[in-house]
Parts: C-alpha cells; structure tokens; sequence
C-alpha cells in the first residue's frame, strides 16, 4: 500500500496513481460483481496479456484494493476479490459508466 508521504499532493492525481491504468480500471469494473478466478478476467478482458494482468493485479493487492483468495485444494486454485477500500470504487466506476453512455448519446 502506498504511503502517505508517497502519494501526490493532488487528490485526484492519487486517485489516477491507484486506479488510472485501463485494465485496472475494467478489473474493478469485473470483480464488483463478485470474486473471480484469473482465467475469467482474462476472458473478459479482451485483448490483456497474461503479464499484464497478473501485473494489474499484484499493484492492485498491493494498494489495498484487490485482494488474492488461495484455496487449499488439488488443483490449486485462486479467486481475486474487492477489498472493501475496492468496493468502495464503486460510485466512481458508476458514474464513468453514466458519463460514458452519456458522451456516447452525444456523437
């Protein structure tokens, strides 16, 4: 997680730190619906690198927002979920939905 000495002085320069990149920004999108495995984001996620995303979501785990489920079972195998700071994101990636639909009404 970043500390607070780390983080820019601007608000929304912070907020872009944590959730700017556009894969981060469609994983959260993906997991507010619930815990997922890898392979199910991927599959979402049109066009992501398999580095990419296990990138995304490690910077995510690592900012408090994402967090890694590993189940103690053969064959092993992993969910990611929201954390309740990522739930928390929630109203933003509404309203970038609102927007969006808005902007594209527009054209």
């Amino acid at each position: 997680m970043l500390k607070k000495e780390d983080m820019p002085i601007c608000a929304v320069a912070t907020t872009v730190q944590i959730i700017g990149s556009k894969w981060k920004l469609l994983i959260i999108r993906d997991l507010l619906e619930g815990p997922k495995r890898p392979s199910e984001l991927k599959k979402s996620l049109v066009g992501i690198s398999q580095k990419v995303l296990t990138s995304s979501l490690k910077s995510m785990i690592e900012d408090g927002i994402v967090e890694r489920i590993d189940y103690e079972e053969i064959p092993p195998r992993v969910d990611y979920k929201l954390t309740p700071l990522g739930d928390s994101l929630k109203p933003v990636i509404l309203i970038m939905e609102q927007w969006g639909n808005w902007y594209k009404k527009q054209l």
